[in-house]
């Protein structure tokens, strides 16, 4: 699987953690990543997160309707809800989460925060609201022009 592969390549490099993906569009490779992080000093730099922007650029698209992903490990949190956004038809995975956090990418405790109530979180979050807030979704739901996702 070339997921693993990249993986291996990125992190015999010294670019970050054993993790890999690639993004397939009618059989085509559009997108390929291998994590990134500590290379980039970007915690969004994860295989899934390099491989899905490279595969929007090319598509033109924040999109990836109808692409197929494919990654040497279960999705964390992050990378999760980015492949939601993007759409893809389908994901395979090769390890598993239980695996990640065996070697020590453990990523039980985002799933644990997301239960909590903001103010519960370990980062303390303090909703502060701002008229103006809403009054910026109201303008956006009555857009025309606006490009829905």
């Amino acid at each position: 699987m070339k997921a693993i592969h990249l993986a291996e390549k990125g992190m015999k490099k010294g670019e970050g953690g054993p993790f890999g993906c690639v993004i397939v569009s009618e059989g085509r490779v559009i997108g390929r990543g291998h994590n990134r992080v500590t290379s980039s000093n970007d915690p969004t730099a994860h295989a899934e997160i390099v491989a899905i922007r490279q595969a929007c650029k090319k598509l033109k698209s924040f999109q990836l309707e109808g692409c197929e992903i494919f990654t040497s490990c279960e999705p964390c949190p992050m990378c999760l809800g980015a492949i939601y956004w993007a759409r893809p038809s389908a994901v395979y995975f090769a390890s598993t989460k239980s695996a990640a956090a065996d070697a020590g990418f453990d990523d039980a405790f985002i799933y644990d925060e997301l239960k909590l109530i903001p103010e519960g979180r370990k980062i303390k979050m303090f909703h502060v609201p701002v008229e103006k807030a809403g009054e910026v979704f109201e303008k956006w739901k009555r857009m025309e022009n606006k490009v829905k996702y």
